[in-house]
């Protein structure tokens, strides 16, 4: 019953919102999000305590504006996604405007192939659209298996629908498709900030120990592709901005696994810079330092409730 209720959730967002004008959709998840905010659940308030590793010095009251600047960001992506699949074409070209779009240009003149890697930061699937509309590039990318499976098949058509190849994330083969992809001169685009499997490689994130997944890293190491970092955030206008950071090379010395290590460090590092400078856009409202993790019985994970696939 649950999952068949979130399904129909769902659902009516896509069925509903997309035909809202745009001005009363953006107040209506303002107004969602101020009402999850005041309610102070679980995703809010580990939302407050990431936000306290990212801005130590900030004070309760704060942090407090922080998550509520948060719970807004987190949900015009929400309403900018109901909507997306009706934007115009113009309209996508004209939705991101990312600095440093020089380093993508130039990864994709390479012909390396490029495996872009962005945290839970602002609208992936805006800036995806626009990989796909401005820049006329395909792409690949995975997606976890949500339940019910009716909720999965959502994702995944939205998702192809704005130009993106979809993979699952569960099973041994996205691996070596995305490999084939990129050795073919192609994008793979992953979410790479959090990653609580046994694969997943230890960094220092913020000055604490975190798990990222190690894919990124591993396919430019297997692959010789391009690696490039990239972050996003909102401002006041109707315009999401991101930028494109320099690509991370791959170490000459070392085993692959050395290798792979210190490159997943180097992109922790780029994220870590991203969000510092705009953590309300920073959308991760589950624990992902290990010091958080190991206080609590493992999973199933908590959730928020509308976590972003």
């Amino acid at each position: 019953m649950r999952e068949r209720l979130t399904d129909a959730l769902y659902g009516l967002g896509w069925g509903t919102v997309n035909k809202l004008p745009e001005p009363v959709a953006a107040e209506l998840g303002r107004r969602i999000a101020d009402l999850a905010w005041k309610r102070r659940g679980k995703g809010v308030l580990r939302l407050e305590a990431n936000l306290a590793r990212v801005v130590p010095d900030a004070d309760p009251h704060r942090l407090a504006e922080l998550s509520r600047a948060g719970m807004r960001s987190y949900m015009r992506y929400w309403m900018e996604s109901f909507r997306l699949p009706s934007w115009s074409a113009e309209r996508v070209r004209t939705g991101f405007a990312p600095q440093d779009r020089h380093n993508l240009e130039e990864a994709l003149a390479s012909g390396r192939g490029v495996v872009l890697a962005l945290p839970h930061m602002g609208n992936y699937d805006l800036a995806g659209a626009w990989l796909t509309t401005a820049m006329n590039q395909p792409f690949t990318t995975v997606a976890e298996r949500l339940k019910p499976e009716t909720l999965y098949d959502r994702f995944v058509a939205y998702r192809e629908g704005l130009g993106m190849e979809v993979l699952p994330h569960a099973g041994g083969s996205a691996f070596g498709t995305l490999a084939r992809r990129l050795r073919a001169g192609g994008v793979v685009c992953l979410v790479a900030d959090r990653d609580l499997s046994s694969s997943g490689i230890e960094v220092d994130f913020f000055g604490e120990p975190a798990k990222m997944p190690a894919g990124p890293a591993v396919l430019a190491v297997q692959t010789g592709a391009v690696l490039l970092p990239a972050t996003l955030w909102y401002d006041r206008s109707p315009v999401m901005r991101g930028r494109i950071h320099d690509p991370i090379e791959v170490p000459t010395a070392g085993t692959r696994a050395e290798k792979a290590a210190a490159m997943t460090q180097r992109l922790a590092d780029a994220f870590a810079s991203g969000i510092a400078e705009h953590p309300q856009d920073w959308h991760m409202l589950q624990r992902l330092w290990l010091a958080d993790l190991d206080r609590r019985p493992r999973p199933p994970a908590e959730s928020s409730g509308m976590e972003k696939p």
